[in-house]
């Protein structure tokens, strides 16, 4: 995305400056927005620690046996890989494994975002443009326009690319051949893909939480590639409060990096990285305070439930959409909070890690 400054700069010597009323003419056909990220916005640092091959990715070893062998079958045939598909929760990987598709391909590959493709030429641009077995990965791609989305139909299926030109009784249609690509979309909600859309990806594969040790292994990675010096008891405690997500364990690494820095000699050991993670508010089962509010405000308030989600909204100042798709659902993975027909329900779980006594008898569920 380009930027334009607004500083005002002084006229050169020897050159008079320009009248108000004459116009500053700007270099044609610039985009001031791109549908895919520019050559000087990647290579950030948070990219640096995104493992280039399968041998650096840890974890989630189903989908790299199965990827693995899908890889070889299109090499040995001389094709492009069958169209993918990755859905599961933010964070554990979606879009490294795309980069790293593309490495064990050996071809380059273009990434976007589904609300960057708000009209059908920025989808166009990108389809006319891809070379043979390139790969097109877009995230967030159950957020597709409907016009937009009809247009990968024939894409994916046939690589064509269908055009109307004209209007009316002279209109007409043209078909352009498109060179054999591989689209790989992500999506946190594959229940919001269409039939047309999902049925016509060749891999679909689910991303699942990572172990204890899956995390701990990727903190020592990640800590080696930031030259930290990390302890094994260091690491497995940074990942024990990683909610099961690689990206939420590096960026408390980068967190407890920044404590241990200030205020200790440098190396993060167990006991720096708990006293790092309590300044940050993030307890030993990885919930922050608003987790632990929302579940005070169950139980104190409303004695453990049920309650409804209005209400908990109302009593916390959050929204129900937030609570919904941001708290909910760490805290009934891990057993504290039931979601029933009469509302929530703060488990017995809950109240032991919170300090407080569980109820002697729990209201049915039923």
């Amino acid at each position: 995305m380009a930027i334009i400054s607004s500083k005002k700069h002084p006229p050169e010597p020897g050159k008079k400056p320009k009248s108000k009323r004459e116009k500053v003419k700007s270099p044609p056909n610039e985009n001031l927005l791109q549908p895919q990220a520019a050559e000087d916005e990647e290579g950030k640092p948070e990219e640096s620690i995104r493992p280039q091959r399968f041998a650096d990715y840890i974890g989630q070893k189903d989908l790299k046996d199965v990827l693995a062998i899908a890889i070889e079958a299109a090499k040995s045939r001389g094709e492009v890989l069958d169209h993918l598909l990755l859905y599961g929760p933010p964070g554990l990987g979606k879009t490294t494994m795309a980069m790293i598709l593309a490495a064990e391909m050996e071809v380059n590959y273009k990434i976007t975002s589904a609300p960057a493709l708000e009209r059908p030429r920025d989808i166009m641009g990108l389809l006319v443009n891809i070379k043979p077995g390139d790969i097109l990965f877009i995230d967030e791609i159950h957020r597709l326009s409907r016009m937009t989305e009809e247009i990968l139909y024939p894409a994916m299926e046939d690589f064509r690319l269908d055009i109307t030109v004209g209007k009316g009784a002279s209109a007409r249609t043209r078909s352009i051949p498109l060179s054999k690509f591989t689209l790989v979309g992500a999506t946190t909600r594959v229940g919001a893909l269409t039939s047309p859309l999902r049925d016509r990806f060749g891999l679909i594969q689910k991303l699942r939480f990572y172990e204890v040790d899956e995390l701990s292994q990727i903190v020592l990675r990640s800590s080696k590639l930031l030259k930290t010096p990390v302890s094994d008891d260091g690491a497995a405690e940074i990942a024990r409060r990683a909610r099961g997500t690689p990206r939420i364990a590096n960026r408390l690494l980068r967190r407890v990096r920044d404590y241990a820095e200030v205020k200790k000699s440098g190396e993060i050991t167990e006991e720096v990285a708990g006293e790092a993670l309590q300044l940050f508010q993030v307890d030993p089962c990885g919930l922050d305070w608003t987790d632990r509010r929302m579940l005070s405000v169950i139980i104190e308030q409303f004695n453990g439930g049920p309650v409804g989600l209005e209400t908990i909204a109302a009593a916390t100042g959050e929204d129900t959409q937030t609570i919904e798709e941001v708290y909910e659902p760490y805290l009934m993975q891990i057993g504290y909070l039931h979601r029933t027909s009469r509302g929530r329900v703060a488990t017995p779980a809950a109240y032991k890690h919170l300090g407080f006594k569980p109820p002697n008898e729990q209201l049915s569920l039923l």
